[in-house]
């Protein structure tokens, strides 16, 4: 059993909503990183010569900026200014009522995590061992995955895996794998929860030059990024052929944690005798074992052979599965015996597919130029399902229904935009003027000109002036030729 309490390690008996559960993983520090990083960004695109309309991002519309990021993924539409179109059958009210178009495209372009000055001296150590790949990302990355730690300690099995996150921005840690359903993208090594799905910690994959030779990126993935005194001992890991070894095994062994995991027959240690293999016209259920050592080896016949590998199961203790086969041209449901841990494989690497069930559901993804605001994305949906995956726990713990996810992301969502309209201080009202002053509608003679009243009510149309009286929010002319501002309010008082 874990040497540690698993389930949340938060105040279970506090009231939690889910922005509070939200703001464990993007906290404030974290948030006002990020403003500051993309106010420089923007300030150094201006200062370049770019022309767009600026001003400076804060908590207020940083929050609302999540907001419609999380609004996106519960209702799709085809193009992204879609939300904004005020005419049948679109009329959103949200977000357009909070913020214009113009204001959140700028927010996504100018976004950055990390400082441009920092980002520039790194960009000066390409070709170097000292070139930091992720440097754009690691303000906020460095920071989640140690909230992920933090606030939950796994049940007895986790399981490693290989996420992608979809993308064909065209840069060295790109990947391509076949046998995923997202083909192209980053490649993350994920450790998770197979109770509940919770990631807990994550890597980004940079490619093979940063790996050091030994073992190899199979051992060296599982041993480099298990931390084994912040997890404890007493856990049984599950993982698939592309890790499993039994080198990796017994070292696992070593540290006080089980493994198991389906392992290709040409792997290093594998018992290469041929006495136990399943015969050429092997049954379903039928099945061959072996032990060397601590591991145990198992083959298994299902539609195909199964080969697992394992040092915490017995070979087989009568558990079985239920089957459909056809006989005499007949499908039928057939009871077939199976591997301990084969059915335990299969239980705990479930939990593998919820995982990625739940952040692709309701996905925050955008299509973007920048490899960085990708992981951006990819953190705020990690975020979002662990903030409800503690949610669940923390219910399960008071047996109480929680939300749904949906629900879940709803709440979120309105609590975030309460949050933003809280977050920045009302300007105190100005008084109102109390004598009649010319002023300028815009900031100089040529800006934000409206017809003259005094002219309109002489049917004179189309005479047009910058200048108002403050106090009487009147347009009115004041030239040199015609003084309709004095003439205005001789007659009025």
């Amino acid at each position: 059993m874990p040497t540690r309490v698993p389930g949340p390690t938060i105040d279970t008996t506090a009231s939690w909503s889910p922005l509070s559960l939200f703001q464990l993983f993007f906290t404030t520090s974290v948030v006002r990183t990020i403003i500051c990083n993309t106010n420089a960004n923007a300030a150094k695109r201006l200062q370049s010569g770019l022309k767009f309309a600026w001003i400076p991002l804060t908590m207020r519309d940083f929050y609302i900026f999540l907001a419609i990021l999380l609004y996106s993924g519960l209702v799709s539409v085809h193009e992204r200014g879609t939300y904004w179109r005020k005419e049948w059958p679109y009329n959103f009210r949200f977000p357009g009522d909070t913020m214009t178009r113009d204001r959140f495209e700028a927010i996504m372009w100018s976004l950055h995590l990390s400082k441009p000055e920092d980002d520039e001296a790194n960009n000066t150590k390409k070709g170097t061992a000292e070139y930091d790949r992720l440097f754009k990302i690691k303000p906020l990355y460095t920071e989640l995955t140690n909230a992920c730690k933090s606030h939950f300690q796994p049940y007895q099995n986790i399981s490693i895996y290989e996420r992608m996150v979809a993308s064909k921005a065209r840069i060295s840690t790109q990947q391509y794998m076949k046998a995923k359903p997202t083909k192209w993208g980053y490649k993350l090594f994920v450790l998770a929860d197979s109770h509940t799905a919770y990631t807990w910690n994550f890597v980004v994959y940079e490619g093979k030059s940063v790996f050091t030779p030994g073992q190899g990126l199979s051992y060296t993935s599982v041993m480099d990024w298990m931390p084994f005194p912040l997890l404890g001992g007493g856990y049984t890991l599950f993982v698939d052929n592309f890790y499993s070894s039994p080198a990796l095994f017994e070292e696992l062994r070593r540290r006080n944690t089980g493994a198991c995991g389906t392992i290709r027959t040409n792997r290093i240690g594998f018992p290469q005798t041929k006495r136990n293999n399943l015969p050429k016209k092997a049954e379903r259920g039928d099945l061959r074992w072996i032990r060397k050592g601590n591991v145990l080896f198992v083959k298994w016949m299902d539609t195909r052979e199964v080969t697992m590998c394992s040092t915490v199961h017995e070979a087989f203790s009568g558990q079985t599965v239920k089957r459909k086969v056809k006989e005499g041209g007949v499908w039928q449901t057939k009871t077939v015996p199976v591997p301990d841990a084969v059915a335990d494989y299969n239980r705990s690497m479930g939990g593998v597919d919820l995982s990625d069930a739940l952040i692709g559901y309701c996905s925050v993804h955008h299509k973007t130029m920048k490899w960085y605001k990708t992981f951006l994305f990819h953190f705020v949906d990690i975020a979002v399902v662990n903030s409800f995956l503690l949610h669940k726990e923390l219910h399960k713990n008071n047996s109480t229904k929680p939300y749904t996810q949906k629900k879940f992301r709803e709440k979120l969502l309105t609590e975030m935009v309460s949050f933003a309209k809280q977050s920045e201080p009302q300007p105190s009202p100005r008084p109102p003027p109390t004598s009649c002053m010319p002023e300028y509608y815009g900031d100089d003679a040529s800006k934000g000109r409206k017809n003259c009243r005094r002219c309109l009510d002489a049917g004179i149309p189309k005479v047009k002036t910058p200048v108002y009286c403050r106090k009487c929010q009147v347009p009115l002319c004041l030239t040199s030729k015609r003084n309709c501002f004095k003439d205005w309010h001789d007659s009025k008082f």
